[in-house]
């Protein structure tokens, strides 16, 4: 599995100029009031300067919370790999069509990372590692973004991608999830190692056949909206990496992976 491929100088144009001809739908990514939100578009024009993109059908304007110089991140499929890139709202302009939904001008990445697709396959955690991961509602705050709220939920890494996961939560703990929340988790892929923390909107909420787990179906959002979050966006590839390294390997080897845990 590959690292993060980034293109830069005359790259990001070139790429930009086959979105917007090939009308490449992607997803945009921000932050608002401590909150992260995921809006559909589809690249339109091209300028020396800015990227113009318009909301998908169904949304009747641009989101009321979005404002000039709001950062954010976009994301979208296109042939090998996943395209990320990192921009800001420099403008909004009016639709062409009364149907469709309004139109932003965003500015012109000065960079674009490419990851393959096979990054984004989920894998297993192995089965000998116990993974907890700790998940509460809210979105962490700006400022202290290592503190815990006073209620949150315990539960169980299953699998993982650079997309996704797959948790479960002993039904015990009376979890409060539903589809389409936005949550902040965090856990430490590995013993030892420095924890990892980010958002993910819940896509599933299932129980498990004995009743006694719900888990949890989550996209990871909000990544490619800054350099922190592309690192972090790294360390997944590598623990995606890690662990089906660790699941292709005989189960002693994996014991000896796992000591610690």
């Amino acid at each position: 599995m590959s690292q993060i491929i980034t293109l830069r100088g005359a790259e990001p144009k070139k790429v930009l100029e086959a979105f917007v001809e090939k009308e490449i739908p992607a997803v945009m990514s921000y932050l608002s009031k401590g909150k992260w939100h995921t809006v559909k578009v589809t690249p339109t024009a091209l300028a020396s300067e800015k990227l113009t993109v318009a909301i998908s059908p169904g949304r009747k304007s641009c989101p009321m919370n979005i404002r000039v110089e709001q950062p954010v991140g976009v994301s979208l499929k296109y042939e090998y790999g996943r395209f990320i890139f990192e921009s800001k709202v420099v403008g909004f302009e009016m639709p062409a069509t009364s149907n469709s939904g309004g139109v932003l001008a965003l500015a012109m990445p000065d960079r674009i990372s490419v990851l393959q697709r096979r990054s984004y396959y989920r894998v297993e955690v192995p089965k000998s590692l116990k993974v907890n991961v700790t998940m509460w509602h809210r979105c962490y705050a700006d400022g202290d973004k290592q503190a815990t709220p006073t209620h949150y939920w315990q539960g169980r890494l299953a699998d993982i991608s650079a997309g996704g996961a797959a948790i479960s939560i002993d039904t015990e703990q009376k979890p409060d999830f539903r589809k389409g929340q936005y949550i902040a988790l965090r856990f430490t892929p590995m013993p030892y190692e420095t924890p990892l923390m980010f958002n993910a909107q819940v896509r599933t909420v299932l129980p498990t056949a004995d009743g006694k787990c719900i888990c949890l179906g989550l996209k990871i959002v909000g990544l490619e909206a800054s350099a922190e979050g592309r690192e972090i966006l790294s360390r997944l590839i590598e623990i995606v990496q890690h662990y089906y390294q660790m699941n292709q390997s005989p189960a002693s080897l994996q014991d000896m992976q796992a000591v610690g845990s």
